[in-house]
């Protein structure tokens, strides 16, 4: 076992790199440990943030974070956490590639993966012309033709979510079973083309330019933007259950709204593995804010 870190931090994203930032800010001997397989490694543009107008990938984002990290001597592992141990008042944290850390505090910012269709030509899509959420990037489909696949009542409720910004959406709805007539009436008021089947190819003009959606009974529907409604995305939330955190009904762990620490002296969470509107911008607030209260605490330690 290495030398005990001042804090260890699961999770390289928004809410890691932020976190590991302004730890770095104040001299603490801290380490990342992430997969490199996170949500914001898929996404080609986020348009809704502070300074960049012109939209920024999430690859550029993290790399822009680790490099200045790195800066402040925060040292990164690439790897998968696979244990967190609480034992006195250290944690002892286990990695896939059998390498064990120990941390007076302990960061989780392990987040959420989106349930995301099995299609070609998809990821250069996603921020581009291909979305997940409409708090977003509903102002990208504003007048726009979309089509929303999804599966059942979540995609239904993201068709009807979208109609703010456009009238001309299409719901192709991959669920098993067909939405109940009370809803279908909320479509039809709305004039939503409501379509069940499966998508079997994405029609993609050239690198990130959503055109169509092929159905595997060979149907064929255009439009110049798309939506993904497919529901059961994963919130990473293992490690927090390990360790006795507390967590909601839909998996998201609880922290403290001021300090952002959990229910589990030295250990805090934050971004998107919490329950809250999965901005990019709350997740930086979140990863900064926890930094600050893990300063606090070093201090009293």
């Amino acid at each position: 076992m290495e030398a005990m870190y001042e804090c260890i931090i699961v999770g390289g994203g928004i809410a890691g790199l932020q976190a590991a930032i302004q730890l770095g800010r104040y001299k603490r001997h801290v380490l990342v440990i992430d997969s490199n397989h996170g949500r914001s490694n898929l996404c080609k543009s986020y348009h809704n943030i502070l300074g960049w107008p012109e939209g920024v990938s999430g690859e550029t984002l993290r790399a822009l974070g680790k490099a200045h990290a790195e800066q402040y001597g925060i040292q990164f592992q690439e790897d998968v956490v696979i244990s967190c141990v609480k034992e006195g008042e250290q944690v002892i944290v286990t990695t896939e590639s059998g390498q064990t850390f120990s941390g007076k505090t302990l960061l989780l910012a392990t987040g959420v993966m989106d349930c995301l269709p099995n299609l070609a030509n998809l990821k250069p899509c996603l921020g581009v012309s291909i979305y997940v959420c409409p708090d977003c990037d509903g102002y990208e489909v504003m007048e726009r033709s979309v089509i929303v696949l999804g599966r059942g009542e979540v995609g239904a409720n993201l068709s009807l979510t979208l109609t703010y910004w456009t009238n001309r959406i299409t719901y192709i709805d991959e669920a098993a079973k067909e939405l109940k007539n009370e809803m279908k009436q909320k479509l039809m008021k709305q004039n939503i083309h409501y379509i069940r089947g499966e998508a079997a190819q994405l029609l993609v003009e050239s690198e990130g330019v959503f055109k169509g959606i092929q159905l595997n009974t060979g149907d064929t529907f255009y439009a110049e933007r798309c939506f993904l409604g497919l529901g059961g995305n994963k919130v990473h939330s293992e490690l927090a259950k390990q360790l006795g955190i507390h967590t909601m009904e839909n998996h998201h762990a609880i922290n403290d709204l001021k300090t952002k620490e959990s229910n589990i002296k030295h250990i805090w969470v934050a971004g998107d593995l919490v329950a809250h509107s999965e901005q990019v911008t709350v997740a930086m607030g979140e990863g900064v804010q926890a930094a600050i209260w893990i300063h606090k605490r070093l201090l009293e330690i």
